[in-house]
């Protein structure tokens, strides 16, 4: 009879194991996994804390495994293995069948390699030093609509561990996503011929996951459906500025919808820090002040786009203005841009006026001040706008650019 439920309990963990696509190709191996999985959670000198924290230290693949749930499924196979829960394939339905499909789809040249911070969703120093200016802004532009003062340190470092963590592993994964799109260019350059959509992107690149900071808000009771679904669009429009900016180095069609949900999406990492606060703070989302700062966001954007626009050809990252260009041509692209412009003020100054006249008074204080430091801040100015002359030719102009740099360095 032992043997019996012995020979189930494998069964469910090897079921649960295929489901997650967790699975060596051979039987013997899959079974030696299935059993150590079972072993790890028999009554031992170490408790369920200590071997969780043995499986992260030494066992990376299991862990993308059980990353969104480690304690509970050790927790539910404890009580499964003393006949008190249920098999650890009930458990998969009841509890895993949502959890995304990639984790675990690492290959195993990948754990041990030597540029794992590049591949991986680690944290490095760029990514918070380029996560700070977004937090600063945040605070100086955000805080306001919860009452708070940005010049209180009190405000900030209460809030800032979790806040400068989220932002800068959503910029270490805009790192990677950059990796991939200066690869188009950079091969073009070398080449001197267009390459098309670019479907064998590096390894590294495809590893773009929001599972582990998920996990990380999940276990301090931080994470809501709402803020798992910024997330996804926010992975959503890495893969939509990925697809543009590849057609126009393939010089192959875009669509005007794909164009402005990107720019809807955008600034995904603004509302994930500023649902996050609610969640902080422990207040319900003010659904006018969303709606009022994503249209401000949208707005910020553009600007942002016009002032990077000549760096943004040369890098081939995605911008407004040079989508309008490849949608409309030259001629036509400012005034279209303009208009789509015009059409966002007339919101903005709507749900302005729906705001608390001193919040409202705050807040445009707020965009005149990073109007005046310039730059890219979450401010601009009603109707003043500088839309760049459109650079016709991109391959021309990056050819001469770097031509530029490489006769700026030989003198």
């Amino acid at each position: 009879m032992e043997t019996l439920r012995k020979l189930e309990r494998v069964q469910g963990m090897l079921s649960f194991m295929q489901a997650r696509g967790i699975s060596s190709g051979q039987s013997n191996s899959d079974r030696f996994l299935a059993e150590f999985l079972l072993f790890l959670i028999q009554p031992r000198s170490i408790n369920l804390e200590k071997a969780c924290h043995l499986v992260n230290e030494h066992l990376a693949k299991l862990t993308l495994l059980c990353q969104h749930s480690l304690h509970r499924l050790l927790e539910s196979l404890v009580l499964y293995t003393s006949g008190k829960g249920s098999s650890p394939s009930l458990f998969y339905e009841e509890n895993c069948a949502e959890f995304p499909a990639e984790i675990g789809a690492v290959k195993e040249g990948e754990l041990n390699s030597p540029n794992i911070d590049e591949g991986f969703p680690l944290i490095g120093l760029h990514a918070m030093q380029r996560a700070n200016s977004t937090l600063e802004d945040f605070c100086r532009s955000y805080f306001m609509f919860h009452g708070m003062e940005a010049e209180d340190p009190h405000s900030i470092f209460r809030f800032l561990p979790v806040l400068s963590f989220t932002e800068s592993y959503i910029y270490q994964l805009d790192i990677i996503n950059e990796k991939s799109l200066c690869l188009s260019v950079d091969e073009e350059n070398r080449s001197g011929k267009s390459i098309g959509n670019q479907t064998n992107i590096p390894s590294e690149f495809k590893f773009i996951s929001f599972d582990p900071l998920i996990f990380f808000l999940e276990q301090h009771g931080l994470l809501t459906e709402r803020i798992k679904r910024e997330l996804e669009l926010g992975l959503e429009y890495w893969s939509l500025e990925r697809k543009l900016c590849q057609r126009l180095t393939s010089k192959t069609k875009i669509l005007l919808e794909d164009v402005m949900k990107a720019m809807r999406l955008k600034s995904f990492d603004y509302r994930v820090l500023h649902l996050l606060l609610y969640q902080l703070r422990d207040e319900q989302v003010n659904e006018l002040h969303m709606e009022f700062l994503s249209v401000s966001e949208f707005l910020v954007e553009i600007s942002d786009d016009l002032y990077d626009y000549e760096d943004d050809v040369i890098e081939n990252s995605f911008n407004i203005l040079r989508m309008f260009a490849k949608l409309y041509g030259p001629q036509m692209a400012p005034s279209m841009l303009a208009k789509c412009i015009s059409e966002l003020e007339d919101q903005y100054e709507r749900l302005l006026r729906e705001l608390d006249s001193d919040l409202s008074a705050k807040y445009q204080r707020r965009c005149e001040e990073a109007t005046i430091e310039g730059g890219k801040t979450s401010g601009y100015t009603i109707g003043t706008w500088n839309i760049p002359s459109i650079i016709a030719d991109e391959d021309s102009y990056r050819s001469q650019i770097m031509n530029s740099n490489v006769s700026a360095q030989l003198n």
